[in-house]
């Protein structure tokens, strides 16, 4: 038996030559002495983990052989890496493959075609990021939004006939033979918000009927919450699939204080066999356009305005982080801008609103884009430490909510640490075997031998995120190491030049 090197996929690795036959060798990697926080929230064991290839090969009290990579984690904690179940990243993933604000939070898979929009088709998005791949993973949902476009055109505010359901449907199944994991709703953006409860509902049990999952921006957030939360809750009843819901939130303050009884309300539906479930972000604000905050779209609605002012949003609450019609009010508050043009902010949101949308009109491109304020912090701790909550970003490679670059090491640093609201174990739990519970994965989100080498290496005493609304790109801290699918991403804080990430199809393993 002898060794000569050979390229495969075009890295030079050891080839054996055993009876005349090739058989590819790859150096494992140990890491050794770590604090292993496996994902299943389990108390943490100090011990090692070898890679073979992409995979975890052993975990325990492990003797490095030759042919090791040795990595000490000088007492660090080690877990699975971390599974954000709803982000925008595909908006930019493709010439933005190294995806740093994902990697600096440890997050190791992303799930994109999130509030009922997706690429499209999706068999060209994954072949893209197979031919040319990104430092992470990537799975995709398929948006009824994108579907509702396709099949009645861009702009279209009419009820989907039977026939435009059907060919909706048609869709629906081509977009999931490609490996969707299920159907997304944007049940308050357009055009879904014109959608029926008929037609969501056939596209879920088509969805159901092809084993596929089901997560929405419900219907309303604010005024019609409860009647969204049935929406919901219904689907999961009649099709009997996984129906999360996307960034759990009470976004009105007649409805602040009621995060008990939702869950309570949830927890009911459970227990009758519903499997529902939420994911959320670490903050009390969020972003979206400002047209959301008025569902009957009519900017010049002074009365649902004044709505919004004192219930939704306040004008000291609303910042713009994009508005290409007036630049410089990015980064300023409604209050700020109302004072600069001498209105009240109501008269400030009325004008800002028909601008936005004479630029969207004029140009295609959105015409703005706002944070608002408007959860409470105590139904915040509560929706986050619901047994069934998993952790995510919301967040794009672009993004100027903070959730983008802070939401995971926010959780660990700051709620988990800090404010104490659940341990360390729990937190990484709902940051990685949890979600892959709520995805369908089968071999992610767990420490355990046969699973992929997907791994996150970070200082429990120092991580916390940094981003802010006034610098929203700034990189968390704390996170030292990052592998995917065996291979390091990321090596004492900073990003290395390899790409391992993989798209991952429903019902696949890769």
């Amino acid at each position: 038996m002898r060794q000569r090197k050979k390229t495969f996929f075009g890295l030079l690795v050891p080839v054996v030559l055993c009876l005349g036959v090739p058989i590819p060798t790859l150096a494992d990697t140990l890491i050794v002495n770590a604090l292993l926080l496996d994902g299943t929230g389990s108390p943490g064991q100090r011990g090692s983990i070898r890679i073979i290839g992409d995979q975890i090969s052993d975990v325990g009290n492990l003797t490095a052989r030759a042919t090791d990579t040795l990595v000490d984690a000088q007492g660090l904690v080690l877990s699975p890496g971390f599974i954000d179940t709803h982000s925008h990243a595909d908006e930019h993933l493709l010439t933005q493959r190294s995806a740093a604000p994902k990697i600096t939070q440890g997050i190791t898979t992303v799930v994109v075609g999130q509030d009922g929009s997706s690429p499209y088709p999706l068999k060209d998005f994954f072949q893209a990021l197979e031919q040319t791949p990104a430092k992470i993973n990537v799975a995709a949902y398929v948006g009824h939004n994108t579907l509702r476009d396709a099949v009645m055109g861009k702009g279209n505010r009419e009820e989907a006939s039977p026939l435009q359901m059907q060919s909706m449907a048609s869709l629906l199944g081509s977009e999931l033979n490609s490996g969707a994991i299920g159907l997304s709703t944007g049940l308050e953006y357009e055009p879904g918000i014109y959608s029926s409860r008929a037609e969501v509902l056939l596209l879920a049990q088509q969805t159901a009927q092809r084993g596929g999952r089901y997560i929405s921006h419900l219907r309303s957030e604010d005024r019609w919450f409860e009647d969204s939360i049935e929406e919901i809750i219904e689907i999961g009843r009649v099709t009997g699939m996984p129906v999360q819901i996307s960034h759990i939130k009470l976004a009105m303050k007649r409805l602040w204080g009621s995060a008990p009884a939702l869950l309570k309300q949830l927890d009911a539906a459970r227990a009758e066999g519903v499997d529902i479930t939420a994911d959320i972000y670490p903050y009390i604000f969020w972003q979206s356009h400002m047209m959301v905050l008025l569902p009957e779209r009519d900017p010049l609605d002074m009365p649902a305005i004044d709505l919004v002012m004192r219930e939704l949003a306040p004008p000291e609450g609303i910042i713009f982080t994009h508005f290409p019609a007036e630049p410089s009010y990015v980064g300023k508050t409604l209050m700020e801008i109302a004072g600069l043009r001498d209105e009240t902010p109501g008269e400030a949101f009325s004008q800002l609103a028909q601008q936005s949308i004479a630029y969207e009109e004029k140009t295609g491109q959105p015409g703005d884009s706002m944070i608002g304020t408007s959860m409470d912090e105590s139904d915040l701790r509560d929706l986050m430490a619901w047994p069934h909550t998993n952790i995510c970003t919301d967040g794009g490679l672009q993004d100027r909510h903070p959730r983008g670059a802070g939401s995971f090491p926010r959780v660990l640093g700051h709620y988990a640490r800090d404010a104490e609201l659940f341990s360390l174990e729990s937190a990484v739990q709902k940051m990685t075997a949890l979600p892959a519970q709520h995805l369908g994965m089968k071999n992610r989100g767990v420490i355990r031998p046969g699973y992929k080498a997907d791994l996150v290496l970070f200082d429990p005493a120092t991580v916390i995120d940094r981003a802010t609304t006034s610098e929203p790109f700034l990189a968390a801290v704390g996170i030292s190491d990052v592998w995917v699918n065996g291979t390091r991403v990321m090596e004492n804080g900073r990003q290395t030049e390899a790409y391992p990430g993989r798209v991952i199809r429903r019902m696949s393993t890769p």
